[in-house]
């Protein structure tokens, strides 16, 4: 069932409405112009420029080493694109960590020189003053936690979080700490279904999964992992619905074949010239200076 059109920009209300409906809320990432417009063709209701592009698009082997010159780059591309949809920008590691000035700092940049429409920032604990901030200054927070990737080596790797009944009790109150600190939604990533439920029934704000069982308010994927372009190992949670990496690889490959065999381009890909034109051309002595290929 698509989305059903709307005038403009999604209103940030909106969302909130949309949960209170039961009407489900879907988000993807994106990380360039064309995937950003894409996005928006589909009926996203939310695009992220998600940190993970240090592993999609530049070949990490983990989310930390983004900066935010190149999260701010992928912002401004995606903004171009994706008219529509409420696009949020992932605030890299290191972006926001050190103090509530450089989090304001940092995320003025996003809203006012790369056109997002809010930013994400993950965790609980320090992260709370940091939403507190941001929000205090009209700049919309989205929280995360859960899995949150710029943390794994401190959770013990990329795995599901909350998977006891005090860790689950811990992710409920930051939960609702966030919601507290002016958070207008949540992701929850590799929570246990039944705790993903609990935190949704409990908030009012929405909630977006991924890895986090059906009852959320919503779900987002990773562009790459939806299309099947990532080459790396994906979660259990990631969903493929096309394989585009192995249609690209093929038809690079036959690009190849037919550039080596002769066969590409053929006349219907070249320019012509007048006839006139081309004898005065050919008939111009060439400069003896210049030597040929078949010379050299």
């Amino acid at each position: 069932m698509s989305r059903p059109m709307h005038d403009g920009k999604l209103p940030l209300t909106e969302l909130g409405a949309m949960a209170n409906r039961g009407e489900r809320i879907v988000m993807v990432t994106a990380y360039d112009y064309p995937s950003g417009r894409l996005a928006d063709a589909a009926g996203m209701d939310i695009v992220l420029v998600g940190d993970s592009a240090a592993m999609t698009v530049l070949g990490h082997s983990t989310t930390v080493p983004a900066t935010m010159e190149e999260m701010l780059m992928l912002t401004r591309a995606v903004t171009r694109g994706a008219k529509r949809p409420l696009v949020v920008a992932d605030m890299p590691f290191g972006s926001f960590q050190v103090s509530d000035e450089d989090a304001l700092v940092n995320a003025i940049r996003f809203v006012k020189d790369a056109g997002a429409d809010a930013v994400k920032l993950e965790g609980a604990g320090p992260s709370l003053s940091r939403a507190l901030a941001l929000v205090g200054a009209g700049i919309p927070v989205m929280g995360h936690i859960g899995l949150t990737p710029q943390s794994a080596t401190m959770l013990g790797g990329y795995r599901a979080q909350g998977k006891t009944a005090e860790k689950a009790r811990r992710l409920l109150e930051d939960a609702v700490a966030l919601e507290a600190a002016g958070c207008f939604a949540l992701v929850l990533e590799a929570v246990p279904a039944p705790v993903a439920a609990r935190i949704s029934e409990r908030l009012t704000i929405p909630t977006l999964g991924i890895g986090s069982g059906a009852e959320c308010d919503g779900q987002v994927l990773v562009l790459h992992d939806v299309l099947g372009i990532y080459q790396g190992r994906s979660p259990r949670f990631a969903k493929r619905y096309a394989e585009i990496g192995a249609e690209i690889q093929d038809a690079l490959e036959r690009f190849a074949s037919e550039v080596r065999s002769g066969a590409f381009p053929s006349e219907e890909h070249t320019y012509a010239m007048p006839e006139d034109e081309l004898a005065a051309f050919l008939e111009e002595p060439s400069d003896s200076r210049a030597g040929s290929r078949a010379e050299a």
